[in-house]
């Protein structure tokens, strides 16, 4: 809700795509230039009190989000100092949270898992987006932040009741920056997880239309806060299509090759969606484009959990955050200046259809991402364990010592 109401409420201050482009710039950057440094305290500290003190800040920004709208403040430098707050705290929390679920799942089953949060995610994404239009339509966006603030406290108690998740002994020790360039090294000479991570980027700093959503719905729709509702939260239905019908990701063994499949079905969607002028099809384009979306998510985040060993997934997790969450904020940024240069239409089909070339690219310059097999690197990992034996309470199914 929050995320919607900032991207209407700068609009409605500005009446720039632009200006809205520039949010999500201010978002990326503490995301590009933080996140690198924040991945080693995934590794070298508990990840379940580290992600509950930093959700605990998120939601006091979150309370200062409603604060401003209480206060009737019509500073667009305002949202951008919270929003860049919020990005820098979710540098932390995101790779984080993301680093705990392999810890909590035996291999077999973080394709599931990835599908489950996945779902999660985009229920919300529908719900949020589609009550903020209706709420800021009848009571006004302050309503969306205070209702989002109040949130927060189910989030906490979640956080709480998870169990200890304690570092690796091989991860407590090292200076930041040298562990952090271990983790970029360790992507470059695995080929597999630089593909997962150019995947993502296809789909956020070349294809998101995110930006342009609201000068769309200015040109094509009417503009009201309702129809942009509509337009936001079309893609999380997909998304919610695309995580109920991920289940089949258990049996698709060629990860890497789907996920570019995916990547380019979304690209087509986008490019549909930019040349469409009635919102039905707009709409439709956008829930498929959706579905595309979450089913790459899911297939390039597995090759990532299973190419990636525990005492590194909180530097690759922050890797993989700044390419996802960075890469979505830097592709608003994209969209809004293209969109104010060449206009709404050729912004988003552009980048839909670089975000085909794209896929196709990754496809020849990187087989060993297209070629990734979960069973035979499954089957690899099981040799290994069976020469090396593990250390007592990680990746072996037993409970860590807290």
């Amino acid at each position: 809700m929050t995320a919607f109401s900032v991207i209407l409420q700068v609009y409605q201050i500005t009446h720039s795509s632009g200006a809205v482009g520039a949010a999500g710039l201010i978002g990326a950057l503490p995301s590009l230039l933080f996140a690198g440094f924040a991945g080693p305290l995934g590794d070298r500290y508990d990840r379940r009190r580290l992600v509950l003190l930093t959700s605990s800040m998120q939601a006091s920004v979150s309370i200062l989000f409603a604060a401003q709208a209480l206060a009737g403040l019509r500073q667009v430098g305002v949202l951008y100092v919270l929003i860049a707050v919020q990005s820098l705290v979710g540098a932390v929390n995101a790779p984080a949270r993301r680093a705990i679920t392999p810890r909590l799942l035996p291999r077999e089953l973080l394709a599931a898992g990835g599908a489950l949060n996945q779902l999660t995610m985009q229920v919300s994404l529908v719900c949020g987006p589609a009550l903020a239009g209706l709420v800021a339509a009848a009571w006004g966006l302050k309503f969306c932040y205070v209702v989002d603030a109040i949130s927060f406290g189910a989030a906490l108690y979640g956080i709480g009741r998870l169990p200890a998740v304690p570092p690796a002994e091989s991860s407590r020790k090292g200076p930041t920056l040298r562990a952090a360039g271990e983790a970029v090294r360790h992507v470059f000479a695995h080929k597999e997880l630089l593909g997962a991570f150019l995947a993502d980027m296809c789909i956020g700093v070349i294809g998101v239309p995110v930006a342009l959503f609201p000068a769309i719905n200015a040109e094509r729709f009417g503009g009201s806060a309702a129809t942009l509702g509509l337009l936001t939260a079309a893609e999380a239905v997909g998304g919610v299509l695309g995580s109920a019908f991920s289940g089949l990701a258990g049996h698709v063994r060629r990860l890497g090759r789907a996920a570019l499949i995916a990547c380019a079905l979304y690209g087509l969607a986008i490019v549909g969606f930019g040349l469409a002028h009635t919102l039905w099809l707009a709409l439709a384009l956008l829930v498929l484009a959706g579905a595309a979306d979450v089913i790459c998510v899911v297939f390039h985040s597995t090759v990532v959990q299973l190419a990636t060993p525990d005492e590194l997934r909180g530097r690759i997790s922050s890797l993989e955050f700044m390419v996802g969450v960075g890469g979505t904020r830097l592709g608003s940024f994209r969209g809004g200046v293209f969109g104010s240069l060449f206009g709404a239409t050729a912004s988003v089909t552009g980048g839909g259809l670089a975000a085909v070339v794209g896929a196709g690219l990754i496809r020849i310059g990187l087989p060993a991402f297209h070629r990734f097999d979960v069973k035979d690197h499954q089957e690899a990992e099981e040799k290994d364990d069976d020469r090396v034996p593990a250390a007592a309470g990680v990746e072996t199914g037993d409970a860590p010592n807290d």
